[in-house]
């Protein structure tokens, strides 16, 4: 079976990466997780999200993947236990405490290698597997002959990251946030120094040039590689991004979805995949292109001198409701009559309809839509679905 796998940093995000087409979401709980800087989820909040992801026959992986220190131990066990008892599905660990930890408390939920482990070889992963590892989470630096190999001599489920932020160091092993801002980011608090701009100077400091340095890598994005993937073994395609919005998870997990389908059912097209590379491309800031797959990374796939991120305004609107041929939606960015746009959702056929007449909630008809949240009404012909949602007509589908 293929699984695509989402993140989620709350409970909104979650529910919406289950609508829009996810088999099984990873989350962090407010300690012991790699992102601290999320909203992440409180214990409770953790058996909702199981509750509901298991009505849904979906899987909830939590995140337990930072480095132990010793002030980090305190409420660990204990932890463990409460995530086994309310069923769980697995934990995303780097350190060999909580490996150890799993084993020794005979946790039912199953044990997942995190990418911090930095697992570029059939020999790492046979070892963790040795200690109780039913799947590992691939460095991002593997190759197309690394992954194969490593499924060949291990026979584990194999998990991959295709889409979203990479780490210029080696899967997170980093030093320089620590370094430079006292945040570990080992332990949650990357202060994503790899993202800074560094001037050149001289031993006067003064700089040498007016171009400031950078170390980004752009973003991961794998959909022209994805049937080559799922060749190799692939079990679980892993979607980066727990602090991104629900725009963003909805897009993302669509295009993954609908493409792996059209993988499978042999329908899938180069005019698709370039449909699939086009949306990807617009939303996020930063550019997005395969990595270390099929070959090692150039200048192409970095930032080095200067760059920019600018964040568009695709998501026109999210749909409330839907009667009688009126749209009901919550404005997220301004549109007005005469702006062509696309509706999109899990459920439908993504289409174009060009915005003829709008109203505001009290039947008024009005020219734009410009005051954030806003509820509006449109005329549109075509049946759409709660949580559907429209976006800027950029690309032909």
């Amino acid at each position: 079976m293929i699984e695509l796998l989402s993140p989620a940093g709350d409970l909104e995000k979650l529910k919406f990466a289950c609508l829009y087409g996810t088999d099984a979401v990873y989350i962090g709980g407010r300690n012991f997780s790699l992102r601290a800087n999320a909203k992440n989820f409180s214990n409770e909040e953790i058996k909702t999200a199981v509750d509901y992801a298991h009505n849904l026959n979906k899987k909830i992986y939590v995140t337990v993947n930072i480095v132990f220190h010793n002030e980090e131990l305190e409420g660990l066990k204990e932890y463990l236990l409460y995530l086994d008892r309310i069923n769980v599905d697995g934990i995303i660990v780097s350190d060999i405490t909580v490996i150890k930890l799993h084993k020794e408390l005979n946790l039912k939920l199953e044990l997942h290698i995190s990418t911090q482990a930095s697992i570029t070889n059939s020999e790492a992963a046979l070892f963790y597997k040795d200690l109780g590892a039913k799947r590992v989470v691939l460095a991002r630096e593997c190759s197309k002959e690394d992954i194969k190999e490593i499924k060949q001599k291990t026979n584990l489920d194999l998990e991959a990251f295709i889409h979203g932020a990479m780490c210029t160091s080696i899967s997170g092993r980093c030093i320089l946030s620590n370094y430079c801002t006292n945040r570990d980011s080992n332990r949650g608090g990357c202060a994503q120094i790899c993202r800074w701009e560094f001037n050149y100077l001289d031993e006067n400091k003064n700089k040498i040039t007016q171009t400031p340095f950078s170390m980004t890598p752009k973003d991961l994005n794998m959909v022209p590689f994805i049937e080559e993937m799922i060749d190799v073994g692939i079990n679980s395609f892993k979607i980066e991004g727990r602090m991104r919005s629900v725009y963003y998870i909805a897009t993302v997990i669509l295009i993954y979805r609908r493409l792996i389908e059209k993988i499978v059912n042999k329908t899938i097209t180069p005019a698709y995949t370039n449909y699939c590379l086009n949306i990807l491309n617009r939303c996020a800031n930063r550019e997005s292109v395969p990595q270390f797959f099929d070959k090692l990374p150039t200048h192409n796939e970095q930032y080095y001198l200067g760059r920019q991120e600018l964040s568009n305004q695709d998501f026109l609107g999210l749909v409330l409701d839907y009667k009688d041929g009126i749209a009901i939606i919550e404005q997220r960015n301004n549109f007005s009559v005469g702006t062509i746009v696309q509706f999109f959702g899990p459920n439908i056929e993504t289409f174009n309809y060009e915005i003829k007449e709008i109203y505001n909630e009290f039947d008024k008809v009005i020219d734009v839509a410009r005051h954030p949240q806003m509820i509006i009404k449109l005329k549109v012909d075509k049946y759409l679905n709660k949580y559907d949602m429209m976006r800027l007509k950029v690309f032909d589908i």
